[in-house]
């Protein structure tokens, strides 16, 4: 795998989590971690780490070459 490739995975990985995350907010979808539910201001603050992580990764495939 090139770094190239690699990159593009990663950045589609981080996109759908974080479109995942938009889906939890849209529709209010619980989650629960052992005994703890997960406020949805979690999924906020994880759909910009998200985006973030996968604009950073798509930007540099342009920077990489092959």
């Amino acid at each position: 795998m090139t770094q190239k490739s690699y990159l593009i995975v990663s950045g589609l990985i981080f996109a759908l989590i974080g479109l995942l995350h938009l889906i939890r907010i849209i529709y209010h979808w619980p989650a629960i971690v052992g005994v703890w539910t997960v406020p949805l201001s979690m999924s906020f603050i994880a759909i910009i780490i998200t985006a973030v992580l996968a604009v950073w990764a798509f930007r540099l495939t342009t920077t990489v070459s092959s």
